[in-house]
Formats: C-alpha cells, structure tokens, sequence
C-alpha cells in the first residue's frame, strides 16, 4: 500500500484540478471523475485499483452520511416525510422486485434471489451526484429537499435487501417471519443506537470542557463510533448514522458554540469534498478488474453489456413510473388526510425527480461485498457478472442522466410554488426584519447604554439602516468599497507585522481573522 502512496497524492491532485475543469465548463463534477478514473485504467503502469468494500463502507460511508444529515433540513425533511418515506423504502422494494424479475427472465441461471441481489445493488439513487448537479441549475427548493432526504434513507433499505437476498442465496430458502423480524430490529435498533450515541456525545459537547479543536475531533468520530456499534448489534449503521447526524445537527446551537460551528463547518467541508472526490474517480479506476472478473466467469462483453442496458433502462422506467405513481396517489390522499401540498404537482417535477436517479458508490461497495465464495466452498454464481452490470449501472445514469438533467430542468421551468420572490429579495426582507428586531430589542431593553456607549450606538445606526426600504448597506457599490477597505486592512495589518519586530504576531493573526469572517459574511450579503 505504501508503495503506491505517491500514486494516491498525485490522485488527490489531480481530483481537485478535474473538479475545477468541470466548474468550469459547467458538468457535475462526479461525471468527470467517473470518466477520468476511467481513461486513466487504461494507461500502462497504473497501479492495480481493487477496492475493498469494507474501505467504503467504514472509511467513506459513515462520514458522508453523517454530513449529509448536518447539511439536510430537518423542517424540509419532516414536511415532504410521506414522499420521502415512501421512496426510500416501498420505491426501492419495488425497484428490486423488477430487477429481479427482469433478470431472472433475461440472464440466463440468474435466480430470483441473485435477482433480488441485483436490486438491492442497483436500487438506491446517489446522494452526492444529485447534489452536485442541482447546483448548477435552479430548481424548487421542495425538490431539492425531497432528493436529499431520500438519498440519506435509501441506502439503509437497499442494503436491508441486499442483505436478505444475499442469505437467500447462500442458503437457497427465505424465510419470510424471521426477515421480517430482522428488518425490524435492523430498522428500529439502527435509528436507537444512532439516537442513543448522538445523545452522549451531545451531552458530552455540553458538558465537558471542550473547545473548537476537541469538539471537531469528537465530530469526527462520531459516525465512525455510531455506524460500527449499530453493525455490532445487527442493526442498520446506515439508518443510525443518520439519526444521529440528524439529532446532533438539529440541536448544534444548544451544545456548540460559534468557534466550534465554524471550524467543524470548514473541516467537513473539505473533508467530504476530498472523499467524494476519490470515491467517484476510483469506481472508473475499477474497470479493468471487473472486466477480468467477467472474462473469468465465462460471459462474453456484449452480452453483459446488454445485460446493463436493459438493467439501466428498467431502473429510469420504474423510477419515473414511481414518481407519477406518487402524484396519483397525493391527488387521492390529499381529500381524506392533510398532505404537504394540496395542489396538483403536474408532471414535470415528477419526471425530473425520477430522472434525478445516478446511482453511486454505495451500489459499487455492496456489489464488491459480495463474498467469492459461498460457506460450502462453491463459486458464488454470477458474482463478475453481477459486478459488471452495476458498473455499468453506476456508469451510464452518472452520464446519461447526470450530462442531460441540467437540460432537462432548464426546458421544463418548473415553477417553485413556495418561493414566489427571488431568492435576493427573500434574503433582503430576512435581513430589514432581523434589523428591526434588534433595533427594537436594543431600544427597549439597553436605552440608557445605548446612549452611554458610543459602539452600541453604531450598531444600532447600522441596524437602523438596513430595516429601510433602501437596504443600503447591500448596495452593490457599497459592498464593493467595504471589501477594498476589508482588503487594505489586512494589507496594513500584515506590513506592520513585518515592520515592527516585537509585535505580537498572534494579535495581529487574530485581527486577521476577524477581517475574514467578515470577508465570509459578505458572501451571503
């Protein structure tokens, strides 16, 4: 492994100048990487990439996981429940049920429940393409909302399949009561311990004598801790790294405070961009060693090519039928029960949500995972074959849906029902309304320092200022002054650092700072 660690730093390079050509042109960075891994495979002297599922399932899962649950609204979440619930778990046990019985029809030797081995592989959407390429096009905030929350369950329900399927293959029986059972504990444990965990380590934030540097370490190994404690008990570690991510990120202002939330923020910022970043570019690295795997078995390339295109076809066709399915049924539901929207969504939001269906690394991890052997010490059946069609899966929904979504969105103009202003003209009323207020709190509760204390009587000027109509203080001309006067200090600052030698060079790195949290803040004025 040391051998090639020159190999992985040049990678990491390399990762981080292909994301910036795809900003720059405009294409979701995963895309790129998946191409990219793949033409590099084929260059003579690339190391041999054999990834180890229990590398992504333990080193990049549980941290991924748990930064999608800080960065998901709860409020969003809870809203659009129903919907959400319903495509992370009936949506997949109806995707694996086609695939199953699609491959069982078409492959031949292919049982229902390497089927259903398959769908469970190939069922759960990945969250980190979604996202990367809802950022380049606007689209309603409910959508957005409703992709996140189901990325962050569906791999907690395609991995319960996958599991029972891969029993039902080992032992040729399947057992409906005792997985049922286990489908249970594998649901309610997983969300208990992630609860549980979250809870101690909220308490321990809270109450032990931590700072920045203690609670971003403790962050970090939160996920890890919570993810290996739900697999040791039998539960989903999936399902519990996100309710404890979601737990401790619905509470953070209650046991971190500002020092801690900034670092941790800029520390998993980073941190989910490098791993993302190698997920995507080592399953195009993978390809050679699947296609070595499938010249083994026996099975020629073009037949499992067509194998993956009809696998690929079937997945979009069913996601999209879900979708309308779930229109129907809210036009029904909604005249007995209270939904999140009563009128009609139509069909173009459907339609792109189920075209918003990349599948991942997640579907890559659980294929690998699949044991050479059976206990009996038979070949397990069709395991490079099962291995190549998910790659080709993961490949061309990355591609062909990923390259032509952003299109798709901007020919539809699907209107935003719960944002009828600008998102500039939101943020302006956010902020006159937030300024009132404190000007009002301010003269009412601290009148006699407010005319004592010469600073508190700048900040209410201030406040007083942006609660006009005007909103001066986001003019444009006047942000561009502040940064030029923002930048001269640091200027100042930094030559009176060289100048005079006894300066205290921390002094002057914390007035730095605060230049750049300012800088920070007028990113979002």
């Amino acid at each position: 492994m040391l051998h090639n660690f020159p190999f992985f730093l040049i990678l990491a390079i390399g990762i981080v100048f292909l994301i910036m050509i795809a900003r720059k042109v405009n294409v979701a960075y995963p895309v790129v990487l998946v191409l990219a891994g793949l033409g590099v495979s084929f260059i003579p002297g690339i190391p041999k990439m054999t990834l180890d599922p229990e590398l992504i399932f333990i080193i990049f899962l549980p941290p991924l996981l748990y930064e999608a649950a800080w960065s998901i609204s709860w409020k969003e979440l809870w809203r659009w429940r129903r919907i959400i619930s319903s495509f992370a778990f009936v949506v997949v046990f109806f995707t694996a049920f086609s695939v199953a019985l699609i491959s069982n029809y078409i492959i031949p030797g292919f049982s229902l429940a390497l089927g259903f081995l398959l769908g469970g592989i190939v069922s759960p959407p990945d969250a980190v393409s979604a996202g990367a390429i809802m950022k380049f096009v606007k689209v309603p905030k409910r959508m957005s909302s409703i992709l996140e929350g189901e990325s962050l369950l569906n791999d907690a329900s395609s991995l319960i399949v996958f599991r029972f399927a891969l029993v039902a293959v080992a032992t040729g029986q399947f057992i409906w009561y005792k997985a049922a059972l286990n489908f249970s504990w594998m649901v309610i444990g997983g969300i208990g311990v992630g609860l549980l965990i979250g809870f101690v380590f909220m308490k321990m934030h809270k109450y032990l004598p931590t700072d920045a540097n203690i609670d971003t370490v403790l962050s970090l190994v939160t996920p890890y801790l919570i993810y290996i404690a739900a697999e040791e008990v039998g539960s989903s570690g999936v399902l519990a790294v996100v309710s404890g991510g979601l737990l401790l990120s619905n509470n953070r202002h209650k046991f971190m405070n500002s020092t801690s939330r900034l670092r941790g923020f800029n520390v998993w910022e980073s941190l989910a961009f490098l791993m993302n970043g190698f997920v995507f570019m080592l399953i195009g690295l993978e390809l050679p060693e699947i296609r070595t795997g499938l010249e083994n078995e026996g099975v020629s390339l073009n037949s499992a090519i067509v194998y993956g295109l009809i696998v690929t076809g079937l997945l979009i066709v069913s996601r999209i039928f879900s979708f309308m399915c779930a229109v129907g049924v809210t036009l029904v539901a909604r005249n007995y029960i209270e939904v999140a929207d009563r009128n009609s969504p139509g069909i173009r939001g459907p339609f792109i949500l189920g075209w918003a269906g990349m599948r991942g690394v997640v579907s890559l991890a659980a294929a690998l995972s699949i044991p050479i052997t059976l206990e009996n010490g038979e070949v397990f059946p069709h395991r490079n074959l099962i291995l190549f069609i998910t790659f080709v899966v993961i490949l061309l929904t990355l591609v062909t849906q990923g390259l032509t979504l952003p299109w798709i969105i901007g020919k539809l103009h699907v209107p935003d029902p719960d944002h009828t202003a600008t998102k500039e003209e939101e943020e302006k009323l956010l902020n006159q309304q937030l300024s009132k207020y404190s000007l009002s709190y301010v003269q009412s509760h601290y009148a006699d320092e407010l005319k004592r204390q010469p600073i508190i009587k700048q900040m209410a000027i201030k406040w007083e200022a942006a609660a006009s109509e005007d909103d001066a203080l986001l003019n444009p001309e006047c942000l561009k002054v502040y940064r030029a006067i923002l930048a001269e200090q640091r200027k100042w600052l930094l030559d009176k650092n060289k100048q005079e030698v006894l300066l205290d060079e921390d002094m002057i790195r914390q007035h730095l700072h605060r230049i750049d949290l300012e800088e920070e803040k007028l990113r979002y004025a």
